[in-house]
């Protein structure tokens, strides 16, 4: 099939079938011991991982779920993590298969479980600093997000000088694939519940923290984005500074450190995933089609864009 045909196909692009399948943390390592996450509403069992009910996205930068994810619920463990303990986050799609989306950022947040144990903390109020963000692949054409979508996980290592105690680890990825839009941006938060050892004394300045919601805006650069297709990507990652005290910068979704994996071992659910919360559903715009075609190899956008190209190649 020549250029011109793939042009003139661009438009048949608005047919393609709603995502429907979008994601949850079903794996956490913490310095090699694995824990797992539970389905999104299904039966839980002992986690660290706080469960969502629902596999869509968080919209909206006043979103009250924009805390822990979709109606998240408190975990029942704590695990022991130490000062530079280094994490690694499993990100799935919905139905089991790797993270769909690959555009946007991935940020790590702490926050204490103050008066309490984080299996028993409301983090409504909770006071967030930012410990890592990660973005594009040098040459700003890739985002790291990428190596999620094709199974490796994000790694994040913890604050060697963290003051010891409870915290909450939210995690999250923001996918920007429909951020040329207001309030197009999706955002996936997860909350993980460690506690720290050591003797340390290092505390977030309070100038550095904020609250979720509050920490966003949705017109805020690189929430609503309207270049976010243009190539190089020029991207400001929205939120606090890192805090100063954070493990040095290092590529937290590269896959030098780890294999692809299929997440083996995650309890089996009495309930399937839901993916209709609130009708949260993305549909490849005309936008990511031209980046698809024109920016990038068209296997590095979304898993519909990876079966639409494959559609058209084996017809030519």
């Amino acid at each position: 099939m020549s250029y011109s045909s793939y042009q003139f196909s661009l438009p048949l692009l608005a047919l393609l079938p709603l995502v429907s399948a979008h994601g949850y943390v079903a794996q956490v390592s913490i310095d090699g011991k694995d824990y797992y996450g539970n389905l999104p509403n299904a039966n839980p069992v002992p986690s660290i991982v706080r469960q969502i009910n629902d596999v869509s996205p968080v919209k909206g930068a006043s979103n009250p779920y924009l805390n822990c994810g979709q109606d998240a619920q408190l975990a029942s463990l704590v695990a022991n993590a130490n000062p530079s303990s280094q994490l690694q986050f499993w990100w799935k799609g919905g139905d089991g298969s790797n993270w769909p989306h690959n555009i946007g950022p991935i940020m790590t947040y702490m926050a204490q479980c103050v008066g309490t144990t984080c299996d028993q903390y409301n983090s409504t109020n909770a006071e967030w600093f930012k410990i890592e963000e990660t973005g594009l692949q040098p040459g700003n054409l890739t985002w790291y997000q990428q190596n999620i979508m094709i199974g490796f996980p994000s790694n994040v290592t913890l604050p060697p000088t963290l003051a010891p105690g409870q915290y909450l680890i939210r995690h999250e990825i923001i996918a920007l694939h429909l951020a040329n839009e207001m309030g197009g941006a999706e955002f996936y938060p997860s909350c993980t519940q460690v506690n720290i050892q050591g003797d340390q004394s290092d505390v977030a300045p309070t100038t550095d923290e904020v609250t979720f919601p509050g920490g966003y805006n949705d017109d805020d650069p690189g929430i609503y984005d309207p270049t976010v297709f243009d190539t190089p990507v020029q991207y400001t990652f929205p939120g606090p500074p890192v805090v100063s005290f954070a493990a040095p910068a290092s590529n937290t979704s590269s896959p030098t450190s780890s294999n692809p994996s299929s997440t083996t071992g995650t309890p089996a659910p009495s309930s399937t995933a839901s993916g209709s919360g609130g009708g949260a559903q993305c549909q490849v715009s005309m936008a990511q089609a031209a980046f698809a075609l024109h920016a990038r190899q068209p296997r590095s956008v979304s898993r519909v864009m990876r079966r639409w190209w494959k559609s058209l190649t084996s017809s030519s």
